[in-house]
């Protein structure tokens, strides 16, 4: 399965290691310095001109490191990978 990040850019969801608010995340110290390594390094990708509002750390099936930044909601993206219906599934029935 893939997952539109924007603009035209798509991913396969087996490649998504994590999907992160950039708002929320951004306050922590490490992720600010995770980010900075990443945009030296250039893993980073800017799919979109507007504001963004997440980012979604992929490790490509080469091993390659790319780290998207997306104007979509983290929520969205996650709702779109159907993560959430899968963790339903994974509980056990009452």
């Amino acid at each position: 399965m893939y997952l539109h990040l924007g603009q035209y850019t798509v991913v396969h969801t087996g490649d998504i290691v994590g999907i992160f608010d950039i708002d929320n995340s951004s306050v922590s110290r490490s992720t600010k310095d995770y980010l900075a390594q990443a945009q030296k390094r250039g893993w980073v990708v800017n799919v979109s001109e507007e504001i963004p509002k997440s980012f979604v750390v992929c490790r490509h099936r080469d091993g390659e490191i790319k780290v998207y930044i997306s104007q979509i909601s983290s929520s969205t993206l996650r709702k779109r990978t159907g993560f959430v219906d899968g963790l339903s599934n994974c509980l056990p029935k009452r």
